[in-house]
């Protein structure tokens, strides 16, 4: 198998990917939380919530995908193994069983929260490493940012 010759410098090549994977497990992560919750929700408006939570579901394998592609892309091997994926994630988990609704608006909300913060982290380094990637990550953190505030406005 020939190695891919990346069109950056290895030193952004380097930063660029280690940005595409800690988004990847990112987004892995919040696709299986997203689905566990969807599973698990309980309550009046169960659902809502269960539906929306699909969307975030598919947002995330959708972007994961990209972020994985893109890292292919410039020479870095994605890695969205489950080992790695539970080993690095920085998402909460969720409680096991039974979910009330309230309380999955709640920790969706948080967690989509915090993502956005770290994606827009990685736009910033990707400022000065790749511009390809960060249209990737805006294009990403875009719709992040419109499921946090459809799941913020809920809770409030």
């Amino acid at each position: 198998m020939s190695k891919v010759n990346s069109p950056l410098s290895d030193d952004a090549r380097k930063a660029t990917g280690e940005v595409l994977q800690r988004a990847l497990v990112d987004l892995i992560d919040l696709g299986l939380t997203a689905k566990q919750a969807h599973w698990n929700v309980t309550g009046r408006h169960f659902r809502s919530i269960h539906l929306q939570l699909d969307e975030v579901v598919a947002i995330a394998r959708e972007h994961a995908d990209v972020m994985a592609e893109r890292a292919a892309a410039i020479g870095v091997n994605p890695d969205g193994r489950v080992r790695t994926v539970a080993d690095t994630t920085e998402l909460h988990p969720l409680e096991a069983g039974d979910l009330q609704d309230d309380k999955v608006v709640a920790t969706v909300t948080d967690l989509l929260g915090e993502m956005v913060q770290r994606f827009r982290r990685h736009i910033v380094v990707t400022d000065d490493t790749d511009l390809v990637t960060q249209d990737l990550l805006i294009a990403a953190v875009r719709e992040l940012e419109k499921q946090h505030w459809m799941f913020a406005v809920q809770h409030a």
